[in-house]
């Protein structure tokens, strides 16, 4: 309970500072960047009709806001509010309409032609916005891609030697590629270059030789090279791969990021084109040297992310500089919208899907072992960024910008990216523009935010300007006097209130060196209560010495005391009133001070004992708890815990089933540790009554068992009566366990065993004299089906042997 009375304190104490965001407000600047907050800068006083002073920041909501209005006067009040306004606001390219419409079937296309310049994706192109402080402005943004968008490919391969056969694929798919990708544009240029690494050790072999002809049908190593810029030509380009040769490296990544990196900003050579989707392409087996790999050639200079391609078309810095970094690679696709299609082998396939995600408006492919899947890659890439809508944004803080679509599903969520869209769907965009805070230089009131598709050149300029300050605050507004008589000639009077110059202070600047009230130092030591106080316990400001409490937004609730140390509105509360309402008390200083019949820190104690006093005994809590609230508490001990509304039970504790047990037993049983004689000296405090049965009958009796020394349990219940003697009934009858005739279970147990043995006997006698008896049955057979003599022993065989032979004729 003290834990929720905090919270809610906490609660009230957060909505109280709230409402008391405009009030205390000491200029106009300060008050137009809180929210929803208004200034009067009328000059003079500022009272109501009653002569009292008025704030001159003010809620807009605030209950006097329509009295506050009238005595203020339209012609002094600062209100701004948000403003918006489209600047241009061209309609999208309607469907069936071309974005290269004005070009011949083979996809020729004019760089800057009217046709081109007039294809609108995005819309708005251009607001602007004058937005206040944490007040949110939420504007609408379509988007649909026109049909026939201009598309430039610029493949970048990899022509070390493992990738020849990929080159042969390329070359023979050249003509394919540009016919599919026509199939979805008319307007589509097609380019080619290719890299190696940089010509240093340990990259490639300096070896003479080996860099004339680093393997079988190598040409000499490179950097990079723009074979063929962006081109109609489908054949071209199908040459100029056929013709490009392969050259050759020592170490296992390649010098792509070079590549990349000039494919990139040499804009000119490449000949990209201002309106256009741009695909970078890129191909490779191997992985890649990126920024700090360069040392290990002896590199160290940065690179500086700058074009270096001589007339040739190679790389001219790839022996100077290091290679570029990743964090490079993304700001120039992002600066160029360029999106980069990471076309590898399945070996490197993981590596360049996390590459992917580092690089704006990349995605990543699976080529097979000689590329001969290009085609299909490319095309199933490209609908992929097609099939997408990304928004992003430059917006720096203070900025800050959200983005919420319903998409193509009807349900609003808070995202910048939807899916699954085909030429012509239009995507709605609610981006909300919030202002965190004023800057601190004022130059920095004004920016230019940029909204833009991700890989689309076509973007939504918003020019923001920031509402800061007031106009009354500038230099020339009528109401700016500096060295104002209101400011006794130390301040400048602007919005109806002084700004004091250095080494002056107060509401009119009458604090200061020249003044009786200060020395010249800002000593503010007389406003602080102790030396760790905040000054003017935070509720005021020190003027000249002196705390100024402030005012609350509602006039009932009053900050006092010489250090603002005091209020009315800052007492506990109880179920959300303070001091229990005004019935139970009232705060004074920060702590409620009760009324009559009531205490406790919040009022909500009833100022009495009634309810504590238990009715049987008339003690109060039973001795065993104390009062509070007019509610008992109850005590815990070492024995247990007591309950109940009086204190009057106590379930876990030993009670005195132990203290009474000796006697119980020798008075009812003469057992125990008593005999009659130690019985009638030790137990004369109560006398056992045997009953049939022991059950507890009255409230406040308590229920004991136990068991004796024979196993043989006996349960009483005992009680207190008015004069709180104890009276004790015992169940008159021993609940003992049976006794068991150990001679019968003995004698039993050896008869059994005696007689199991002798059946084991009898049925083995059994089973042997049946097996010798069909023994003798089959002897028997047997002898009587014997063949030989009765009078020779069929077993006896005679010492000699006759051999008969069959060619002896008997002597004849």
């Amino acid at each position: 309970m003290r834990w929720l009375g905090l919270s809610i304190l906490l609660v009230v104490a957060t909505l109280a500072w709230a409402t008391q965001e405009c009030k205390n407000k000491p200029t106009c600047s300060q008050c137009i960047q809180t929210p929803n907050c208004m200034w009067c800068g009328k000059p003079g006083n500022f009272t109501n009709e009653n002569g009292k002073g008025l704030s001159r920041c003010i809620k807009r909501t605030d209950e006097l806001a329509t009295e506050w209005r009238a005595q203020c006067g339209s012609l002094y009040i600062d209100e701004p509010g948000n403003y918006f306004e489209n600047i241009v606001n061209n309609n999208l390219t309607a469907a069936g309409v071309l974005a290269g419409g004005s070009a011949s079937g083979s996809g020729m296309s004019i760089s800057g032609s009217s046709s081109e310049e007039a294809v609108v994706q995005i819309k708005p192109q251009r607001v602007q916005m004058r937005l206040r402080v944490q007040e949110a402005y939420n504007m609408q943004v379509t988007f649909s891609q026109a049909e026939d968008y201009p598309v430039d490919l610029y493949y970048l391969m990899d022509l070390s030697k493992s990738m020849e056969d990929d080159k042969e694929s390329l070359s023979k798919l050249g003509v394919q590629l540009a016919d599919e990708m026509q199939k979805i544009t008319r307007s589509f240029k097609l380019g080619f270059g290719s890299f190696v690494d940089k010509v240093v050790m340990p990259y490639v072999s300096t070896v003479p030789e080996r860099l004339l002809h680093p393997c079988t049908n190598c040409t000499a190593p490179y950097g990079f090279r723009n074979a063929l810029p962006l081109t109609t030509n489908a054949t071209a380009f199908a040459y100029e791969v056929q013709e490009a040769p392969v050259s050759g490296n020592l170490d296992a990544p390649e010098g792509g990021f070079d590549a990349i990196m000039q494919a990139i900003v040499c804009q000119d050579q490449i000949r990209w084109r201002s309106e256009a989707r741009r695909l970078l392409v890129f191909s490779t087996d191997a992985g890649f040297h990126y920024a700090g790999d360069g040392k290990l050639g002896g590199i160290v200079k940065p690179n500086d992310g700058e074009c270096h391609l001589n007339n040739k078309g190679e790389y001219t810095h790839s022996t100077l500089q290091d290679y570029p970094s990743v964090s490079q690679i993304n700001q120039v696709a992002k600066q160029h919208k360029m999106n980069l299609i990471f076309a590898v082998t399945q070996e490197q396939s993981s590596v360049y899907s996390r590459l992917s995600q580092m690089i704006e408006g990349s995605g990543q492919g699976e080529l097979t072992a000689d590329s001969s899947n290009v085609v299909e890659l490319v095309k199933a890439e490209y609908n992929k960024i097609t099939s997408k809508v990304e928004l992003k944004d430059n917006a720096t803080a203070p900025v800050n910008t959200r983005y919420f679509s319903k998409c193509k599903d009807g349900t609003e969520k808070e995202t910048s990216v939807c899916q699954g869209l085909k030429v012509g769907d239009q995507v709605e965009f609610r981006i909300e523009v919030t202002v965190e805070k004023c800057p601190e230089k004022r130059e920095d009131w004004r920016q230019l935010i940029g909204i833009y598709p991700v890989g689309l050149r076509e973007n939504l300029t918003i020019d923001l300007t920031m509402l800061c300050d007031c106009q009354c605050e500038r230099p020339g507004d009528p109401g700016y006097i500096i060295g104002a008589e209101q400011c006794n000639y130390h301040g400048t009077y602007q919005c109806g209130v002084c700004k004091c110059d250095d080494g002056f202070f107060g509401s009119n600047c009458e604090c200061g060196s020249n003044t009786p009230w200060a020395t010249g130092d800002y000593d503010d030591s007389s406003c602080r209560e102790t030396n760790s106080s905040a000054i003017c316990s935070g509720r005021g400001t020190c003027t000249c010495g002196e705390c100024k409490c402030n005012e609350r937004d509602h006039s009932e609730e009053i900050v006092s005391g010489k250090f603002c140390e005091c209020t009315n509105f800052l007492c506990d509360r109880h179920n959300g009133l303070l001091c229990s309402g005004p019935d139970h008390g009232e705060c004074v200083c920060n702590e409620c001070k009760c009324k009559p019949g009531w205490t406790g820190e919040a009022c909500n104690c009833e100022d009495s004992e009634s309810n504590c006093v238990n009715p049987d005994t008339g003690d109060i809590c039973s001795n065993q708890g104390k009062c509070e609230c007019n509610q008992c508490k109850c005590y815990e001990t070492a024995d247990g815990r007591y309950s109940g509304k009086w204190c009057e039970d106590c379930p876990t504790c030993k009670g005195k089933c132990i203290a009474y047990k000796a006697c119980v037993q020798c008075q009812v049983f003469e057992t125990g540790e008593f005999n009659i004689e130690e019985c009638k000296a030790n137990c004369t405090t109560f006398n056992s009554t045997p009953v049939p049965v022991a059950e507890v009958e009255n409230e406040g009796e308590r229920l004991c068992t136990f068991f004796d020394e024979n196993d043989c349990r006996f349960t009483f219940v005992y009680g207190y009566d008015e004069n709180k003697e104890p009276i004790v009934r015992v169940q008159q009858t021993l609940e003992c366990p049976p006794k068991l005739d150990i001679l019968g279970i003995v004698l039993g147990v050896i008869g059994a065993i005696v007689a199991v043995g002798l059946a084991l006997l009898i049925m083995w006698k059994v089973l042997t004299t049946i097996h010798d008896r069909r023994e003798f049955a089959r002897f028997e057979k047997e002898r009587m089906m014997a063949k030989w003599d009765t009078g020779e022993n069929p077993i006896y065989k005679q010492a000699t042997s006759t051999f008969k032979n069959p060619m002896y004729g008997g002597g004849k």
